[in-house]
């Protein structure tokens, strides 16, 4: 029996996986996508290399389209994601998400930065869908950013939304520019962290957070 996987992305971007012929079709935004590659292909001739050469005769489109994945989280909302999935519980202790996968892109070269964040909420009267804190992630990682910008707005997302006790966020991550071009310093990695409510207010509880997610429990 054939499976398949579709799924709508922001920007007009649709994704469909096969999982039997392994065939993937991606919808994009044709004239965003022909304006970015135009760029693209000056860019490439301003660099020294030929745009007509085979290798690179694609290469312009290729961009565009990733660049349009890779920021597809401006026409993302996180409230609304949050709100589609909250249940009235009276569950108030600490729920964690960790090691969450997060890819972004650094504002200021844009190049990557990648690591895993760490999420935790105390609920008051409400809890959320477990999988709505990575996209909650996803939304804010998916654009230009920086780190300790990033950090905030995963927090203040789920706060301002569910009204909890209290949120923590820590994220872990290595950067592409420093890695690959600036001080060269391949081994390095940022972590920031927020709190609210209890997290920031009760070091005991920040500190069973902090606990937690340096624990091995798998």
């Amino acid at each position: 029996m054939q499976q398949s996987l579709h799924c709508k992305l922001p920007n007009n971007i649709m994704v469909s996986t096969d999982f039997v012929n392994y065939s993937k079709v991606e919808k994009y935004d044709e004239q965003t996508t022909h304006e970015i590659a135009n760029f693209y292909t000056d860019i490439i001739g301003k660099l020294g290399e030929d745009p007509d050469r085979e290798g690179l005769v694609k290469t312009p489109e290729r961009v565009a389209k990733a660049l349009q994945f890779l920021t597809s989280g401006y026409s993302q909302d996180a409230a609304k994601i949050l709100r589609g999935a909250m249940f009235r519980e009276e569950y108030s202790e600490m729920v964690i998400v960790k090691d969450i996968e997060l890819y972004s892109m650094c504002e200021h070269h844009m190049l990557p930065f990648f690591g895993k964040a760490h999420v935790a909420y105390i609920p008051n009267g409400h809890i959320v869908g477990l999988s709505k804190i990575p996209r909650v992630v996803d939304v804010f990682a998916r654009r230009l950013q920086v780190q300790e910008r990033l950090t905030h707005q995963i927090l203040d997302a789920i706060q301002d939304t569910l009204q909890p006790l209290g949120v923590a966020v820590v994220i872990e991550a290595r950067h592409m520019c420093m890695m690959m071009r600036g001080v060269q310093k391949q081994n390095s990695t940022t972590t920031t962290s927020a709190f609210t409510g209890v997290f920031k207010d009760d070091e005991k509880t920040r500190n069973e957070f902090l606990k937690l997610i340096s624990a091995h429990l798998h």
